[in-house]
């Protein structure tokens, strides 16, 4: 499925100075150093784009919540570091991300040259989509670039506000390549297509269920939502986590999933504890014989074995959440498990961001998956069929004759 908005490759970058939006939230550990950069590698293609192009090229983003004041702790000084090392070349860091300082600092760019501005977030007015700090910003550039999939279900002014104000606005590579992916997945997948949903709540995944509902093959549900749906069959979850209020919405789901013929999928056996304690006494158990007062954790093995044989015969895979705690070693067996499982299938196999890829890194497939999003919150709206502004608020690519598409041709040789 082709991007329907115009792209970097749309546009004349030479000389131009061109601001980029990218996700550079990448999570810090306690000594501000970078435990995964991912984020900032997935925008490489385009920054090394503009530089080729001839651009000058001002990067910008957002890190954690500063709630519109200076945070040192927020600083994106360590990403720029980071990004120097990635690109082999000296990055430009601001002090700010408007005001006179960094128009200074631009005024001195080059060809070629990268400024890092410092965390939009350090300004109220970013999140509140405010115009004058839209105009600020927009002001440092000539041309609009937004790569930062990660943020474009925000309506926030670097995302929606920026392209009010500046001559050209299109989407990057990361973007576009995203959107592609995702969107293709849902609208023309190859079938078998299979969903397969996890992590902690029902509630927190309704329009992704609705939505994927309607256009899979089969439904695999894990993590804590699983029992939500298993209460609504009348078993007995003891202490696990369950949403009484969605009890007549997952039977709705499934009863509709299988009145359409769908498979629907739940686990059969779990891994049960005393305690939600690291270190409680656990055992394995069907689904069926949950102790008393005991939490489920994790699916068992014969789920994993139940739930890879429905995903091999699978031509698209799509999968957002995870299968238990995986953050706790005893509990993350099911979802490495269910990560080795789609890595081997021979389908397109797409992975939502946030917590699900995180588990693929830890799992060591992140090679072996056709694309990992880099967007949690914005891959779910996606998935649910929401517009993202970020992406609403650039211009749709117009469609041209041939005789015209010669003349654009030759009008950017000549540009």
């Amino acid at each position: 499925m082709k991007l329907r908005k115009q792209t970097i490759d749309d546009v004349v970058l030479r000389d131009k100075r061109v601001i980029i939006r990218a996700d550079f939230n990448v999570p810090l550990d306690d000594e501000n150093q970078i435990t995964d950069d991912t984020r900032i590698r997935s925008t490489l293609p385009t920054i090394n784009r503009a530089i080729d192009d001839g651009a000058k090229v001002i990067l910008c983003s957002h890190l954690g919540r500063p709630n519109g004041k200076f945070n040192l702790k927020y600083s994106l000084a360590p990403v720029a570091k980071r990004l120097g090392r990635l690109m082999g070349k000296n990055i430009l860091f601001a002090p700010d991300c408007i005001g006179p300082a960094v128009e200074g600092l631009v005024e001195k760019m080059k060809a070629g040259d990268v400024l890092l501005l410092e965390n939009l977030r350090f300004h109220p007015g970013e999140e509140q989509n405010d115009d004058n700090f839209s105009k600020a910003l927009a002001a440092l550039g000539d041309v609009y670039i937004n790569d930062a999939f990660g943020a474009a279900h925000r309506a926030h002014a670097s995302t929606v506000g920026i392209t009010k104000f500046i001559p050209v606005s299109v989407a990057g590579f990361l973007l576009k390549k995203e959107i592609e992916y995702l969107e293709g997945a849902v609208e023309n997948p190859v079938r078998p297509f299979v969903a397969i949903l996890g992590g902690a709540k029902v509630s927190g995944k309704i329009g992704v269920i609705e939505n994927l509902g309607k256009r899979v093959d089969k439904v695999i549900i894990g993590g804590g939502m699983a029992f939500t749906f298993l209460k609504a069959k009348g078993m007995e979850i003891g202490n696990s986590l369950v949403e009484n209020d969605m009890l007549d919405f997952a039977k709705g789901i499934e009863d509709h999933a299988l009145s359409r013929g769908v498979k629907f999928y739940l686990p059969v056996d779990c891994v049960v504890a005393a305690s939600r304690e690291p270190g409680a006494e656990s055992k394995i158990v069907p689904v069926q014989e949950i102790p008393n007062g005991w939490y489920a954790l994790d699916i068992g093995p014969a789920s994993v074995k139940l739930f890879n044989e429905a995903v091999q015969n699978a031509k698209t895979i799509l999968w957002n959440g995870p299968m238990g705690v995986f953050e706790i070693d005893a509990y993350a067996r099911g979802t490495l498990a269910m990560a080795h499982a789609i890595a081997d299938a021979y389908a397109l196999t797409i992975v939502g961001g946030g917590e699900t890829a995180l588990a693929v890194h830890r799992s060591g497939e992140s090679e072996n998956m056709s694309f990992i999003s880099t967007g949690g919150g914005a891959a779910l709206e996606l998935l649910e069929g929401k517009q993202l502004p970020g992406l609403t608020a650039l211009p749709n690519r117009v469609s041209i004759t041939p005789i015209s598409f010669l003349m654009w041709k030759t009008s950017r040789r000549f540009s």
